[in-house]
């Protein structure tokens, strides 16, 4: 349609719209839109699927996730746990019935992801490797990985009799759903590449957006350097309030700590289970609110501002295993630029901590609470209109809750059927003026400057903390803006999508200020912080602040009391009741400086002064020959493994290699044992894609002869690498036995040895594993140590430890080893097995250790001795210098609480000085 770059696109007539039909339309393929999509197929619906980028690699998941924040695995959680704490989390304005969905259908969805190919950490014995990361509760379930979760779906959308059901439409973007009769009929929108107008009539309407991330400026001033991800503009946001949707807890803002001067988190969360932590220039922790929550980003911010900041992310004192682990995961699946970051400023995790700030704010149900009002099924207050991911409000949802609002949201809509009526005219019209307006006056301010003029008062105005003045203020530059908005210029479809996400952002603006005005009390910690209101008003403001359009077009507000709760939570009495109709919200005066006839006033002394997409893993580098260019375009028609193995045997490494990308995105019958096959490749980058594949795809292999001897075959292999993962995928598919794997433990790669001993203990063979306990290596002992001590420790249903003879005899070896780390894994692992006499004298003689982590460790041990023994040694131990000691010494008296020594020892560990061996003391009493 267009003749040069600098020829405005022509403007199509509403006429020509492309219509699509369907059951039910999804919009947004990121992690709640794919789910949604797959559930709503797989109950019989027509699906149409809307992306404005592209599904294989969209969405806040595109990049891959490090982890499970809220896995709530049998046996080491309760549902009612959890809920409790998001409860408190979240200052008790919660819809506890939404909360529970992702408490109780968690753990399925965790077992539906990993059937699709998504890889959870487990240990040698099968079960969910979970962390507690928090104080009560363990919920962190790693992701090994993580990073190929996103293509992992995009397979199951491009399987057969998905793709029989479900109609993907990449860059189309909607801008508004549309509504008949009350209820949502469709979507109208344009397409990114061509700027065709695009109308969908729908039997009912998912959105799933993501949060508005682009709402704040980062402090570094880039437009697209959010925390977030940047393409999540608040779209849905503003749908669903044009629409007549509620929205609720919009003043709650999603801010995050980060590393400064980069826009991505510091994750504190990934580094704790490896003994990472955040503190002060001190080092010392000072962070009481655990868990991720306003409270916790308040003693942030203060710590910062204070004379104790800067605030780090400590790893300095990690030993190399553990920082070598951290960096496979900071620097891979959470952000591949982030070792480059680090690499600029000659910046090394073994000799400098991270320094951390705080990010600009955001809108978001998934990390803080503010989104579409949904029920437990995901419908909005809108008939046949769902809304699921980090656009819902269910509070602190993360990745899970997102699958688990996706899935509800696909089964509930797909009762529904097309529209067949008439699309609402009028609502085309105003679509269609919203998104071609700007080719109008072409060379009118430029998106980037507006964008940037309307995100810096966000920043100046609407960041906590807040006072009803700025509040104010912002209203009056957020309406001055309407005008900027109409008078933007754009001459392209790219031009066009992001001049439309400048009116999703202005309009998620006046909702941040707008509801932050409304809510006269400050909350949820730095999240809403009112300094004209300081202090929560849990008489007046105990409610869910729910805002609407109304008919005339103003936004209006609603208190909603908070329901009763399920699970009862210390603190809050939730009565419920009717709403209280709040109205409009108007600013304060805000055009003088006090009244213009005033005084001077002296202060108080209380007032101190573009082309074809390859498969993820394809050779991006390599020249398109034409062998390759067939692949790819075979790779879009799921070929079946007959059409494939041409281009495995290829005499170009590069078109092997993606052959083996290919197999891996389509998983025809036989993949695994082709893939076993290409293990013994003769191009590393061959067997290396080959030995990566077999990783990605093991918990969907089915676990044939075929496999285990191609797999066998490769235990042999002159690739470290290729007999790592072979060892690696034989054990967790239970395709090998002690024989096979025995052989491997005098490997002259570390890595293969420490593989073959986790598939020695993963069949139980404790006295092969015993003979390696004087390997050179200290990373294969400690993984010994390690493996004798899991499948156990934390379990709800299972606390009484259990161990083999050899496997005790092993550990006892262990905690004699020369090694620090060997000795501290080794005690560590005895909290699991058991450590009856005489290894508790030697967990008591550990105490005095001169290095921590021993004294740590075997603090841990003596959580599983007689009490007698334990209990006075523990209490002694409260008063090491070391504050990772002294935690590990509350938590292994938690275990012995049931004696009078035990609590009287955790009362005193109240007035710890560090704040977390405090906040796990007073837990435990």
């Amino acid at each position: 349609m267009t003749t040069s770059v600098n020829t405005p696109l022509e403007i199509p007539a509403l006429a020509d719209a492309e219509e699509l039909s369907c059951d039910v339309l999804v919009i947004g393929g990121g992690t709640a839109g794919t789910m949604a999509a797959l559930t709503a197929a797989e109950h019989g619906a027509d699906v149409l699927l809307l992306e404005k980028a592209h599904v294989r690699h969209s969405g806040a998941l595109a990049m891959g996730m490090d982890g499970v924040n809220n896995a709530v695995v049998p046996g080491r959680a309760e549902p009612d746990d959890y809920v409790a704490e998001i409860t408190r989390a979240n200052d008790g304005i919660v819809d506890q019935s939404t909360v529970r969905q992702t408490a109780t259908r968690g753990f399925a969805m965790v077992q539906r992801l990993e059937s699709y190919g998504v890889k959870f950490e487990k240990d040698e014995h099968g079960e969910y490797a979970v962390r507690q990361v928090h104080r009560s509760g363990s919920y962190v379930l790693p992701m090994p990985e993580g990073k190929d979760v996103k293509k992992v779906l995009y397979r199951q959308l491009r399987r057969r009799e998905m793709r029989e059901r479900i109609r993907i439409e990449n860059r189309v973007m909607p801008v508004r759903v549309l509504t008949a009769d009350g209820k949502a009929v469709g979507a109208a929108g344009f397409n990114t590449r061509t700027g065709r107008f695009v109308t969908v009539r729908a039997g009912a309407v998912i959105l799933a957006t993501g949060a508005c991330g682009r709402l704040g400026l980062p402090a570094s001033g880039y437009l697209y350097g959010t925390y977030e991800n940047p393409t999540n503009a608040g779209d849905g946001y503003a749908m669903a309030y044009h629409a007549g949707a509620e929205l609720t807890g919009i003043e709650c803002f999603q801010i995050n700590p980060l590393i400064k001067d980069y826009n991505g988190p510091a994750c504190a969360y990934v580094a704790n289970p490896f003994g990472g932590y955040q503190v002060n220039r001190h080092g010392e922790r000072f962070v009481d609110s655990d868990y991720w929550s306003g409270q916790m980003m308040a003693e942030f911010a203060a710590e910062v501002a204070s004379d104790r900041g800067p605030v780090y992310l400590k790893l300095s004192h990690l030993p190399e295993e553990s920082v070598a682990a951290l960096e496979t995961i900071l620097h891979s699946t959470e952000r591949p630029t982030r070792g480059t970051f680090h690499s600029g400023r000659g910046h090394d995790y073994r000799t400098h901590d991270v320094e951390m700030h705080i990010s600009e704010i955001g809108l978001c149900g998934g990390h803080s609470a503010s989104g579409v009002r949904v029920d437990d099924h995901a419908r909005t207050t809108v008939p046949r209109l769902y809304a699921a991911g980090d656009l819902a409000c269910v509070p602190h949802n993360y990745m899970i809750g997102a699958f688990v609002f996706g899935d509800l949201a696909g089964a509930d809509a797909a009762r529904y059927t097309a529209y067949e009526g008439e699309l609402p005219s009028g609502q085309l019209r105003e679509a269609h003026e919203l998104v071609y307006r700007p080719l109008r006056n072409p060379d009118g301010p430029p998106q980037p400057q507006v964008e940037y003029k309307l995100r810096r008062f966000v920043n100046d105005y609407v960041a906590p903390p807040k006072s009803g003045a700025r509040l104010s203020l912002a209203l009056e530059a957020f309406e001055r803006m309407r005008a900027d908005i109409s008078a933007m210029g754009a001459r392209t479809p790219h031009e066009l999508m992001r001049c439309a996400e400048v009116t999703f952002i202005r309009d998620c603006a006046e909702m941040a200020a707008r509801s932050s005005l409304a809510r006269t009390e400050s909350r949820w910690g730095l999240y809403h912080d009112r300094l004209d209101h300081p202090r929560r008003d849990d008489t007046s403001w105990f409610h869910h602040l729910d805002l609407y359009k109304s008919p005339s077009g103003a936004m209006e507000f609603t208190a909603r009391p908070v329901a009763p709760y399920a699970v009862p939570v210390d603190g809050f009495r939730p009565v419920g009741g009717p709403s209280r109709h709040l109205g409009e919200v108007h600013p304060e005066q805000v055009a003088t400086a006090g009244t213009r006839e005033a005084a001077p006033v002296a202060m108080g002394p209380e007032h101190t002064p573009v082309g074809t997409a390859l498969p993820h893993g394809a050779a991006t580098g390599a020249p398109a020959t034409p062998r390759l260019l067939q692949l790819l375009s075979l790779a879009e028609e799921e070929p079946e493994l007959a059409a494939v193995a041409p281009y495995l045997t290829d005499p170009d490494p590069v078109v092997r290699r993606t052959a083996v990308t290919v197999l891996t995105e389509t998983v025809p019958t036989g993949t695994g044992p082709a893939l076993a096959a290409a293990l013994v490749d003769t191009d590393a980058g061959v067997r290396e894609a080959a030995a990566g594949s077999l990783r990605e795809l093991v918990e969907t292999l089915p676990p044939g002869e075929a496999l285990r001897e191609g797999l066998a075959s490769a235990l042999s292999a002159d690739d470290p690498v290729v007999r790592a993962a072979a060892l690696d995928v034989l054990r967790a598919l239970r395709l090998g036995d002690a024989g096979l794997f025995r052989g491997s433990l005098s490997d002259s790669s570390i890595a293969v040895r420490i593989e073959a001993v986790r598939a020695l203990v993963s069949v139980d063979a404790t006295e092969a594993v015993a003979r390696a306990a004087g390997d050179p290596s200290r990373e294969v002992r400690v993984t010994i140590a390690r493996a004798l001590g899991t499948g156990v420790s934390g379990r709800l249903d299972d606390t009484t430890p259990r161990a083999s003879g050899p496997a005790r005899a092993v550990l006892t070896e262990l905690v004699a080893d020369p090694d620090a780390l060997v000795r501290a894994a080794a005690y560590e692992a005895l909290a699991a097995t058991g450590c009856p006499a005489p290894l508790d004298a030697g967990a008591v003689a550990a105490l005095n250790d001169p290095a921590w982590q021993v004294r740590a460790g075997s603090a841990k041990a003596l959580s599983a001795a007689d009490p007698g023994t334990a209990v006075p040694a523990l209490a002694r131990t409260l008063a090491d210098p070391n504050a990772d000691v002294r935690k590990a010494a509350v938590l292994a008296l938690t275990r012995h609480r049931a004696t009078e020594g035990a609590r009287a020892a955790l009362a005193t560990a109240t007035t710890d000085p560090d704040a977390d061996v405090r906040a796990y003391a007073a837990r435990a009493l």
